[in-house]
């Protein structure tokens, strides 16, 4: 006899389940898939016959049978070098792990750099090797968003292509946190104030390049194109912006960066320039990551929920794998959630598929 009561070796099997309980064969498998319709006692008697045999379902038939894989693919449309070196990816990673952690899904990480890998992922997808995907840094003129659209196969972006984005996602206030980075800055006495802007086919840059040029209007100091670099997120992206700044407006007084990345190259050169931080010239980044805390001085910066938006793509995703009512507000009580108002991007998006959540600016001693 084995320890849980049965002849003989070898796995137990779902017939073995059912004797042990005392019913049918298709009632155990509505139980260990979470059907509805059993009821209680039921459920309590397969769930003791399941703990007191070890039986352990087998994954590939139960994914075989709801004609699902069972896998999540986390795409990542960028160089692995900056997958490793930007905290941001590293936090939507952490984020969608703890989105699925209860839903027994693997995840798949694919990065996507040339056209020829993008057409080998879609025929994996066109394999049903999938059953969804979640879309990290999106670029304007990326064509996998409406590709898995056309495929119908479920998707949720980090951050958005375009302010008439179609394809569920979740993303950041980044125009008022430019905002209040700016207002910050000017209200510190700042008036030569630049910024580092991310790439131009980036949205994510846009806004930010907008709450930037909108706080610099409301407090009615002149807009100086001058005043303005573009970088790629990307710490040498930081310093080549700010060499670029600094040779057109060397009197400049602060920098709002669009990344803390960016702001720690920006750093480097300002040292290397002889500018004393922030004594000369005041210094603010945008995620609120490690970098800005560790950095000397301390960088203020724009925190952004980045593992809360990781939980919520997650949640998003799962809700249209299985068909679950989608809703616009993150679970108030899981690690890390943001303390301000979630909303829907879009008044005419009732399903709550398209989310902004809120960011707030963490003072520091660079500014």
């Amino acid at each position: 006899m084995t320890p849980g009561g049965r002849r003989g070796g070898g796995r137990p099997t779902l017939e073995e389940v059912a004797a042990r309980a005392g019913v049918g064969r298709g009632t155990v498998s509505r139980v260990i898939n979470g059907s509805p319709r059993v009821s209680e006692r039921t459920r309590t008697l397969v769930q003791q016959a399941v703990a007191d045999l070890g039986y352990v379902p087998n994954r590939a038939a139960r994914a075989l049978a709801a004609n699902r894989a069972d896998t999540v693919a986390l795409v990542v449309p960028e160089a692995e070098t900056r997958l490793f070196a930007e905290p941001y990816f590293s936090g939507i990673l952490r984020g969608v792990s703890a989105g699925l952690a209860d839903h027994d899904m693997q995840l798949l990480l694919t990065l996507i750099r040339t056209s020829k890998e993008r057409r080998r992922f879609a025929d994996y997808l066109a394999a049903h090797r999938v059953d969804g995907v979640l879309l990290v840094s999106v670029h304007g003129d990326d064509p996998l968003p409406d590709l898995l659209e056309r495929m119908a196969i479920p998707t949720v972006l980090s951050g958005r292509r375009t302010a008439g984005e179609t394809v569920p996602y979740v993303d950041s206030d980044n125009t008022g946190g430019a905002q209040s980075a700016l207002e910050h800055l000017i209200g510190r006495g700042r008036r030569q104030v630049a910024t580092i802007a991310g790439p131009p086919d980036m949205y994510v840059a846009h806004c930010r390049l907008d709450g930037y040029r909108q706080a610099v209007r409301a407090a009615g100091l002149p807009e100086d194109t001058g005043l303005v670099a573009h970088g790629d997120f990307t710490e040498d992206g930081g310093r080549r912006a700010l060499r670029e700044l600094l040779a057109r407006r060397p009197a400049l007084d602060a920098v709002f960066c669009a990344s803390d990345v960016m702001a720690a190259g920006a750093r480097q050169e300002l040292r290397a320039a002889g500018r004393r931080i922030p004594d000369d010239v005041a210094l603010v980044g945008f995620d609120d990551s490690a970098i800005a805390r560790h950095m000397d001085p301390p960088l203020t910066s724009v925190r952004q929920p980045i593992e809360e938006m990781g939980r919520a793509m997650a949640r998003l995703l799962m809700e249209q794998i299985t068909g679950g009512a989608a809703g616009s507000t993150p679970d108030p009580d899981a690690p890390g959630a943001p303390t301000g108002p979630t909303r829907p991007a879009d008044p005419a998006d009732p399903a709550g598929t398209h989310l902004v959540l809120p960011t707030e600016l963490v003072r520091r001693a660079s500014s």
